[in-house]
């Protein structure tokens, strides 16, 4: 699809890379909606949409603010971009494997005010900001691309909510490590492509 392009041959993200990428970093936010869920032990239309577009909305702002700081240093370091997006997926893949591997529990907390949510929101969308750096050396429509990356995540948190009402907080681990292995193996795809691996 054209409008997730920027037309240049090197770098470039299509709509499937950008899929993944959207579910990956989804997955905190999906974890966290599953305990949300949990704590409520009930998952309503309006709560559903309440933590989607919270998680949502933060998740595509972030790739934006990335992106706008990223710009500012790719002409300095465009021989060694393939590698910084390879890093930065790989880094925040390798923490949400390890987060996933500890078990930890979250405490559960039923509560759906502004403070908390934002504050939620923006934890889990910290790797979207080091996504959106990333961007900023791929031929990417950043407009487009937070857009789409919102609204899986959208999606996926309110699926969570529904999740974790009626099945528990068994599938977060499982989330978080989902979600590392796709950004890891997606970095390593960029790394290959732009070394002519295939």
């Amino acid at each position: 699809m054209n409008t997730m392009q920027t037309g240049e041959e090197d770098n470039e993200m299509g709509l499937f890379e950008l899929f993944l990428v959207a579910v990956g970093l989804s997955m905190d936010a999906f974890a966290v909606a599953v305990c949300k869920g949990l704590a409520l032990k009930r998952a309503d239309g309006k709560s559903m949409a309440l933590v989607g577009l919270w998680f949502g909305g933060f998740q595509a702002l972030m790739p934006v603010l990335g992106y706008l700081v990223g710009v500012q240093f790719k002409d300095a370091i465009t021989a060694v971009d393939h590698w910084i997006a390879f890093g930065l997926l790989a880094i925040i893949g390798g923490n949400m494997i390890r987060e996933a591997a500890s078990g930890g529990e979250e405490a559960e907390d039923a509560s759906l005010s502004a403070k908390t949510m934002a504050l939620l929101a923006l934890a889990t969308s910290i790797d979207a900001l080091a996504v959106g750096v990333g961007f900023a050396f791929l031929s990417v429509n950043i407009t487009a691309a937070a857009g789409f990356i919102g609204a899986v995540t959208f999606l996926l948190s309110a699926v969570g909510m529904k999740v974790g009402s009626v099945f528990g907080g068994r599938y977060k681990a499982r989330a978080e490590l989902a979600g590392g292995v796709i950004l890891i193996l997606l970095g390593t795809k960029i790394l290959l492509e732009h070394l002519g691996v295939f």
